[in-house]
C-alpha cells in the first residue's frame, strides 16, 4: 500500500511597486515570510511593468500573491479586476495587506455570493482610490489656475540651476553631442536644446 501524497503547497510571492527610485520599498511587505519578491520603480498608471509582468509569468496554480495595497498593483480599476479575476482563475490567492482582502478562485464548498462579494468590494476600494486620485488632480488644477490670475504662479522649477546651465553651455560649445549632455545632466535630450535656445 503506498503512502497518501502530501498536498503541494504553493509559493508566498510578493508584489511591491514604488512611483519613483528614492521611494522606500522596504516597509510594504515588512514581516511577511516570502519566498520571492519582484519590486518595479514605476509608475501605476498601466501594467506594462518589467518586474509585474514577470511576476505574472512566475505565479502558478496554488500560489499565493501578497501585495501591500490595491493601488501598488494598479492605478487603474479596470486593470485591478481584471488582474485579480485572471490570477484568480488560474488559482493564485491574492491578498492586499492594507485592505485585509484575499481573493482566491471559488471552491467546491464555496458559496458563490462570497466571491460575488468580494470582487464587489474590489470594484468599491478601487473606484473609491481611482475618484479619490482625480480629486487630487483637480484641485491642482484649480490651484494653478488661481495662482495664475493672481500673478504667483511660477511654472515648474527648472530642473538645472544656474552653474549646471553654464555648463551645458560651455559643453555644447565644445561640440558634445547634445545625447551626451543630456545623459551627463541627467536631463532629455529636448531640455538641452530648450536651455541652448533660452
Amino acid at each position: 500500500m503506498t503512502p497518501p501524497k502530501k498536498p503541494v503547497t504553493g509559493h508566498r510571492v510578493g508584489y511591491v511597486r514604488v512611483s519613483s527610485a528614492d521611494q522606500n520599498d522596504a516597509r510594504q511587505l515588512e514581516g511577511l515570510e516570502l519566498e520571492k519578491i519582484f519590486t518595479d520603480k514605476a509608475s501605476g498608471k498601466d501594467t506594462n511593468r518589467p518586474q509585474f509582468l514577470a511576476m505574472l509569468g512566475h505565479l502558478r496554480d496554488g500560489d499565493h500573491l501578497y501585495v501591500h495595497s490595491m493601488d501598488r498593483l494598479s492605478r487603474s480599476l479596470k486593470d485591478l479586476q481584471h488582474v485579480v479575476e485572471s490570477l484568480a482563475a488560474k488559482g493564485v490567492s491574492v491578498t492586499f495587506v492594507k485592505e485585509n482582502l484575499t481573493f482566491q478562485k471559488p471552491g467546491a464548498g464555496d458559496k458563490s455570493h462570497e466571491a460575488m462579494y468580494s470582487m464587489l468590494m474590489l470594484q468599491l476600494l478601487g473606484a473609491v482610490g481611482q475618484f479619490e486620485r482625480a480629486l487630487i488632480k483637480e484641485r491642482q488644477r484649480e490651484g494653478i489656475a488661481i495662482a495664475k490670475t493672481k500673478g504667483t504662479y511660477k511654472g515648474r522649477k527648472p530642473s538645472l540651476d544656474a552653474g549646471a546651465v553654464a555648463t551645458l553651455k560651455e559643453l555644447a560649445a565644445s561640440g558634445m553631442p547634445k545625447v551626451d549632455i543630456a545623459t551627463a545632466l541627467g536631463i532629455s535630450r529636448a531640455s538641452v536644446y530648450q536651455y541652448l535656445k533660452n
